[in-house]
């Protein structure tokens, strides 16, 4: 094929193809069907699966679940993790991340944050026969064995905040369990949602909560950049449920409502 022919017919491709890849992330969703939606099924009163049955609950189910409906399609839920986020919503494994995404300086530089909708200080767990740790005060000591789960918002905190206690950061929210059930760590590091429904589970367990305001943290869902539009529709499904009162009855339903941000 001569040049200049080739070029008209590779620019003929093009112009078929542009539409295509010029609809947005909005199109794409109603035209599948399906609101493929990131989770963390580890996350306890968030976005938990049951291992004995596999079922999903948590205020971030439900509130995904309505978002599809109100879209008109079906939710279909994407496993993913805090040190898996970035790349999983960047890489277009899911329309949107909901499971209580903390909104962090490292991952606003690579995702897209609607407005909050709970926000969370830090808590400490502690094992009840624990003696070295009676309050917040005696966590940053030297012997102290401080662990966080890779990938949380925990891990850059803490690594900013604690001067004297040693810190160790493990693959999972289970394994930091296991370091101070056993005695090896001293306390994790998680959030109002993990910490109320472990407590509730975890005859072992103990919360240490800090005196004042320690590191408050807003929590907003997250999508990839580049969709201004997709973004909007996003944000503004968060503001519809603070108003209509689904975010109350959500976060009452998983006893979340003293972290509830019910107004802009």
């Amino acid at each position: 094929m001569q040049p200049r022919r080739l070029i008209l017919a590779l620019a003929c491709c093009a112009a078929l193809v542009a539409p295509a890849q010029a609809s947005g992330r909005l199109d794409r969703v109603l035209a599948a069907g399906a609101l493929r939606v990131c989770i963390w099924p580890d996350y306890y009163g968030i976005s938990y699966r049951n291992p004995r049955t596999l079922e999903l609950s948590g205020i971030d189910i439900d509130l995904a679940q309505q978002f599809a409906k109100d879209l008109g399609v079906s939710a279909r839920f994407v496993d993913s993790s805090f040190a898996a986020l970035i790349g999983d919503v960047g890489e277009d494994r899911c329309d949107v991340a909901m499971f209580a995404v903390g909104v962090t300086p490292a991952r606003a530089a690579k995702l897209r944050f609607t407005q909050p909708y709970l926000a969370s200080d830090i808590y400490a767990i502690a094992a009840k026969s624990n003696r070295r740790i009676r309050d917040w005060d005696d966590i940053d000591q030297p012997g102290v064995v401080v662990a966080v789960a890779k990938g949380t918002y925990h891990e850059p905190v803490m690594r900013e905040k604690l001067r004297r206690a040693t810190l160790v950061v493990l693959d999972t929210p289970f394994a930091r369990e296991r370091e101070v059930e056993s005695g090896r760590a001293d306390v994790f590091m998680t959030d109002y949602p993990y910490s109320t429904r472990l407590l509730r589970n975890a005859d072992w367990a103990r919360l240490v909560a800090p005196r004042g305001a320690y590191h408050m943290t807003s929590y907003a869902y997250a999508v990839a950049p580049g969709d201004a539009a997709w973004l909007a529709r996003v944000d503004r499904f968060v503001a519809d449920i603070k108003r209509d009162g689904r975010l109350l009855a959500a976060a009452q339903r998983h006893g979340l409502e003293a972290i509830a941000i019910l107004g802009r």
